[in-house]
Parts: structure tokens; C-alpha cells; sequence
């Protein structure tokens, strides 16, 4: 059984699972802020479930791919949908903040406490937009 590692969790997972069903199950969410609320729900569609992987996972679709192209997202971010992201060995996930987690020179979100705060300050920071989240920084584009 693959291994997901998301914020000092560790979850086990059946091989060929959606990322973002693995993180709920687990009472973790691959959005920041308002967008545990308002999302497409695994669509592909809005693009907050936006995360960074490091292992085995499936090839990007064409819906997944569509909107990563599409602002806030840009290729260079190399980041994936976690509703659209096939866990098929063991990983590592990574959330950065902002609405659709694109705020990348920030850095990934620190480990959940056991508590059940899913990020403290920085999860309530994540509710503000801000400039990274409406378009790529000129760094980002290059």
C-alpha cells in the first residue's frame, strides 16, 4: 500500500486513489482557506486543489492540464490537482499558500498539529488574495 506524507501526516492509500479523496479521508484538505468550501469539488475545473508532488503518481490528463495553463497557474510551478493526481507509490505532498496554493517563493505550509488546526496563521492568511494569486511572477515566467 503506497504512502502519502502531507504536512507531518503519513496516510496509506490504496494504489491508483485520487490524492484529494486519500487527504480528505484523512481529515486533510488540499485547499487553503474559504476554498475548503467553495471549490469544483474534484472537477479540475477551479484549480485550488493545486499541490506539489514527489513520487509515483499518473501521467497529467487534459482537463488537469488545461488549468494548470491557465492563470493563476503557470508550468513552471510544476504543480499538480490533487483531484486529478492517481497516487500509485509512495509520496510526498506539499501545499504552498494563497487560494490556489500558487505562492511558491513563500514555501510549503508547515506540519498539522494535533489539534486539528490545519495551518493556524498561515491557513488564515491563505483566505486573502493577493498578487501571486492573480497572475505569475515575473520570476515564475522566465
Amino acid at each position: 500500500m503506497p504512502t502519502v506524507t502531507f504536512r507531518g501526516r503519513e496516510i496509506e492509500c490504496k494504489e491508483g486513489e485520487t490524492l484529494r479523496n486519500v487527504l480528505q479521508r484523512a481529515g486533510l484538505s488540499p485547499h487553503n482557506g474559504k476554498t475548503k468550501t467553495f471549490n469544483c469539488k474534484g472537477f479540475a475545473s477551479c484549480g485550488t486543489c493545486a499541490v506539489a508532488v514527489d513520487g509515483e503518481v499518473s501521467d497529467v490528463g487534459i482537463r488537469e492540464k488545461a488549468r494548470l495553463l491557465t492563470p493563476p497557474h503557470h508550468p513552471n510551478y510544476d504543480l499538480r490537482l490533487s483531484c486529478q493526481t492517481k497516487v500509485l507509490g509512495d509520496l510526498t505532498v506539499e501545499k504552498y499558500p494563497g487560494a490556489w496554493g500558487t505562492q511558491i517563493a513563500d514555501g510549503p505550509l508547515g506540519p498539522v498539529d494535533e489539534g486539528g488546526d490545519e495551518g493556524g496563521e498561515a491557513d488564515a492568511a491563505a483566505d486573502e488574495p493577493t498578487d501571486a494569486d492573480s497572475e505569475p511572477s515575473e520570476a515564475a515566467a522566465d
